[in-house]
């Protein structure tokens, strides 16, 4: 095991936004993150890695809980939807990346060309597509030392060979021990890249496992018929 939540709890005023989340993230594994809009996926990445201050619960690493501080040289996480150093070259990001962060300079070329970026290393991060700039992010991300990451939507603006090509890369990374966390709308995309998955609705978790375990579980509360794929397991346990 890699990282332990225990009891993670997050309130907007009248709205809970997370209600004693817990689960285990295991190192070198994809865990999908699957649920609906406003389920609270954002929010559990950003009271992970510390961007957003929880009201309670612990994040526990080795044993030992880590504290918002601390994170930062466990966790990257990349968010969805911003475009970072919006005036500046892609080329000029991912070195910066490197750089700043002590990234690992040797993976740099491959990075590039698994998310097929040659074409756009000289164009502003500011100027590119949805499509575009959600690749450069997930490079920047894989470029980073930290064990594991924290990937909100890494399919959405891709076309289907874009995310078949991102999913392949993906895995290759997490073969090689890197620990992915993603946050996935599209049941589909998570099926085909995840590794097990933790469900969540309306902040709440509502099963963590394989396919396979899920639709156990599924199973265990509605006896009167089979679950074979994970987006029937999704609906009967939400």
């Amino acid at each position: 095991m890699l990282l332990e939540v225990a009891g993670l709890s997050k309130r907007f005023g009248e709205i809970i936004a997370l209600a004693d989340v817990s689960f285990h993230v295991r190192a070198g594994e994809v865990l999908g993150l699957i649920g609906p809009n406003g389920a609270g996926k954002t929010t559990l990445f950003e009271c992970m890695a510390g961007v957003l201050p929880s009201d309670r619960g612990t994040l526990h690493a080795g044993g030992r809980p880590v504290g918002a501080r601390e994170r930062t040289s466990l966790l990257f996480y990349v968010p969805d939807g911003i475009a970072p150093w919006g005036s500046q070259s892609l080329r000029w990001a991912l070195d910066y990346t490197i750089g700043f962060f002590g990234g690992r300079a040797e993976l740099r070329d491959e990075v590039v060309a698994q998310l097929d970026l040659h074409r756009l290393m000289r164009q502003s991060i500011g100027t590119l597509s949805k499509g575009q700039r959600k690749r450069a992010l997930l490079a920047i991300g894989l470029l980073t030392p930290q064990t594991a990451l924290l990937i909100d939507e890494p399919f959405d603006g891709l076309d289907l060979r874009q995310a078949r090509d991102v999913g392949a890369a993906l895995r290759t990374h997490a073969a090689r021990g890197r620990t992915l966390f993603l946050s996935i709308h599209q049941i589909g995309d998570a099926a085909r890249v995840c590794d097990r998955f933790v469900l969540l609705s309306n902040g709440r978790v509502c099963g963590e496992g394989t396919v396979p375990e899920l639709a156990t579980l599924a199973s265990a509360r509605s006896p009167s018929r089979p679950y074979e794929n994970l987006e029937e397991v999704f609906l009967a346990l939400t």
